[in-house]
Formats: structure tokens, sequence, C-alpha cells
């Protein structure tokens, strides 16, 4: 079943606008061959496809040139279904509930740099979750920023019902840095230390969002550390007096709302 969504999305990658339609999508995946499903798959005219030769073909924009998340994140936008770890083919994909210590040191998806495919927690990778779940659930996507430019606005914003919820996305910071440049090199600053920053700039901009559009719901979306859960027990008072929502994204990429 695919869900509810814009019927085509404007976007820019690597400094290109670009509009994709679900027409489009549709109409050029309507002779091809569903590839073999590696991690992540979206549901098209009834065939499930690996959401990287789905946006390649629907876009014409060579793999090499974008990632998995930004394929989930956009298909995700134009109401398609998607789900991620999945079996190959003969089944539609089931996404698994939990990640075990085995799974979690098999080989990286291909499609992904390492750092990306190791750490569920990247603001990329929950932004992605977050667009896929509120897709499913029935939501119109009006808007995803791009996390990889560090787009300034609103991370997502999206409606449903007549209600329209503004969404400020935080991944958890790694130990290590993004650029291969300095792949090598370890973060002075601690991950706990840098996600109290992350946790203050989330809860600036969700009353930024308050002030500025006070009939929407203002929301924080976070993966699901202790450490996130710890600062939000200690700030949940005050979150609550301001109307401002968080919502959690764990590892299987489920949200969890209030």
């Amino acid at each position: 079943m695919e869900t509810q969504g814009r019927a085509s999305i404007r976007f820019t990658l690597n400094g290109q606008r670009h509009e994709l339609s679900r027409d489009d999508v549709e109409s050029r995946l309507a002779d091809v061959a569903p590839d073999a499903i590696r991690k992540h798959a979206v549901m098209v005219n009834g065939s499930w496809f690996p959401v990287i030769q789905a946006f390649e073909v629907a876009t014409g924009i060579p793999r090499s040139e974008f990632m998995s998340n930004t394929a989930r994140r956009h298909l995700a936008a134009l109401g398609y279904e998607i789900a991620g770890d999945v079996e190959p083919r003969t089944a539609p994909p089931v996404v698994h509930s939990a990640v075990t210590p085995a799974a979690a040191a098999s080989p990286r998806d291909p499609d992904e740099p390492a750092e990306l495919a190791g750490e569920w927690h990247t603001e990329a990778n929950v932004q992605a979750s977050l667009v896929t779940a509120l897709a499913a659930d029935g939501w119109r996507i009006l808007s995803v920023a791009n996390t990889a430019t560090k787009e300034h606005g609103i991370d997502v914003i999206a409606s449903r019902d007549g209600q329209t919820v503004g969404i400020e996305v935080k991944g958890f910071p790694s130990r290590g840095y993004a650029d291969p440049a300095r792949a090598n090199e370890v973060k002075r600053t601690s991950p706990s230390t840098q996600a109290g920053h992350w946790y203050s700039q989330a809860v600036l901009a969700a009353m930024r969002l308050r002030g500025k559009e006070p009939g929407w719901r203002s929301v924080i979306a976070l993966p699901d550390f202790p450490r996130y859960r710890a600062l939000c027990a200690e700030t949940a008072g005050s979150l609550a007096a301001a109307h401002i929502e968080v919502w959690w994204v764990d590892r299987a990429g489920t949200v969890h709302r209030p």
C-alpha cells in the first residue's frame, strides 16, 4: 500500500535544483526490473525496489552523487512506502525491531559511507526515519530540509487533519568526524557534552517556532539515547509549559510520539 504524500517535490542536490513527481517515478520505473534489495526498499507500482535504484532511475541522478537516506527522504515525501533491513524480492520487506551485535558487525551497506551506515543516529538518518513514519501514518510532508548542506529553516513540516507540525531534528554526536580527511581523528568534545549543546539548540529552535507559528505543533525529534532522555526529563516542565513535544526515534527507525 502506498501512503499519502505530495504529488511533486522540489529539492536541491549537490547545488542543482530538481523537481520530481509521483508520475515521474511510476512511469520511469514501469518497465524496470527491481535489483536485489540490500537494505532499504520502496514500493512503486506494486513492486519493491531498492531505494537507491528507484531514486536513480526516477531522477536520472547517478547513485554515486547521493546517499540512501536522501533517496528515502524524498521518496517518502512523495508518499511511497519505505521499509528497511529487508529480504530480497520474494516477500514484502520486514522491518527488524532491533539490531543485534552480530548484525552491527556485518559488512556495511555499500550504498552508504562507513560512518552513516554504521551509525543509525545521524541527523540525516533520524530525519529519514521520521519522514518515512509520518508519511506512513497519513501525514502530508510539506517541507524537508537538506541536512547534508545544513539548510536553514524547519527540518520537517507536515500536515494532517487540519494540523500542521514543525519538527526540529537532531542526531546524536559520534566520536569521530564525518569528513573523510579527518576519519582517523577523535573529537576533543565528548559526545555527551556535545549532545547537551545540540539539545539546547533544538529547544531554542522549537521555542522560536512557537513564537513564529503559534497555531502549529512544535516538536523536537531525537534519537533515543539515555543522555537525551535525561535532558528531556530535566526540562519536561518547561517544555510542557511552552507546548513543545519531544518525539523519539529508535534504532529500528520507529517513531515514538506522546
